[in-house]
């Protein structure tokens, strides 16, 4: 009952985390399919692959000190950083390479970077709070596990790799060849700071102090980063707002349909009207960032075709959607 119970609160805050995550996203939604992949990634590769790798080199560690002081230190400061950062950023990378046109705009790179770190955030607070939750305190400790997981650091593995997604979308959005090449770098570098100081920062104090203290200062960095999300909304929307107003002229959709497409609760309630009104606005989205990355690469993967391809399904559900 104790292992259901911790795979119940390890998994289902994530799935709401990740729903939220996915609802940020409020002009050209990313595939679910991929989605998907990306958080059973974070799920069973990163998670599974750091629990092995943090092992390994926590005990090599130990064998070449002798301290388990040190073993502790080097494992959650220095090796855990570093290894989880790299295999949840490997999920990103993948993405960016086999999948490069779904990268759009750098509200792309913090989703993916926050819906694989969700998957992997899944498994290890489901870990903790039977491990050392449940199994070292009863019960008692199993529901202050999952008020200091969920509530108090839930967060915490999303903010840290959505510096690798932003690296891995300024590479793609910009033009300068050193930005191209260094920013995947720089992001992950900035994902293994930020991991390793929230790792370091709260034990150095000890106790609740050093809890509190932590916990603070997380969430200074999450409110910083949702202000960010926020201002890279407003963004996408000068995007759709700048390369559908000339679908207007043309014809293919109506001012009307301009107007509620630049509004950023059109993604949910266009549901409410059914599947054809929900597609006509998630085309809209499509059209205005194909446009975009036409005007910043040219004709790569095709964007020409897929410009008009999409001009004529939006000229075709037009008709239909008011």
């Amino acid at each position: 009952m104790a292992l259901i119970v911790s795979l119940f609160f390890g998994f289902v805050p994530m799935f709401l985390f990740a729903a939220f995550v996915y609802w940020l996203d409020r002009y050209e939604k990313e595939p679910k399919l991929l989605l998907g992949a990306a958080f059973f990634w974070g799920v069973v590769i990163a998670a599974g692959g750091s629990y092995i790798l943090n092992t390994a080199f926590g005990i090599g560690i130990f064998m070449f000190t002798g301290s388990e002081g040190a073993a502790d230190f080097g494992t959650t400061s220095i090796v855990a950083p570093i290894i989880e950062e790299f295999l949840k950023g490997l999920a990103v990378a993948i993405v960016f390479f086999l999948f490069r046109k779904e990268f759009d705009t750098i509200l792309d790179g913090i989703i993916y970077g926050g819906i694989v770190a969700l998957g992997f955030a899944a498994t290890e607070n489901t870990l903790y709070i039977y491990r050392n939750g449940y199994q070292e305190g009863g019960w008692g400790g199993l529901i202050l596990l999952v008020f200091i997981r969920v509530v108090l650091v839930g967060w915490q593995h999303p903010f840290y790799t959505s510096f690798t997604g932003i690296g891995f979308a300024l590479s793609r959005t910009q033009r300068n060849p050193l930005i191209k090449f260094i920013a995947p770098f720089l992001g992950y570098g900035v994902a293994v700071t930020t991991h390793a100081f929230h790792n370091t920062f709260g034990g150095l104090i000890g106790g609740l102090e050093g809890l509190a203290a932590g916990t603070f200062v997380d969430w200074i960095g999450w409110i910083i980063m949702f202000g960010f999300i926020i201002w890279m909304i407003n963004h996408e929307r000068s995007i759709v707002r700048r390369q559908l107003y000339e679908e207007v002229s043309a014809g293919v959709i109506s001012a009307g349909h301009y107007q509620r497409a630049l509004s950023p609760w059109t993604s949910t309630t266009a549901g409410l009207s059914g599947r054809t009104t929900s597609r006509f606005y998630q085309a809209c989205g499509e059209l205005a960032h194909k446009k975009e990355q036409f005007a910043r690469h040219g004709d790569e993967s095709g964007n020409v075709a897929i410009i008009n391809s999409l001009r004529a399904e939006l000229a075709a559900l037009a008709p239909q959607v008011r």
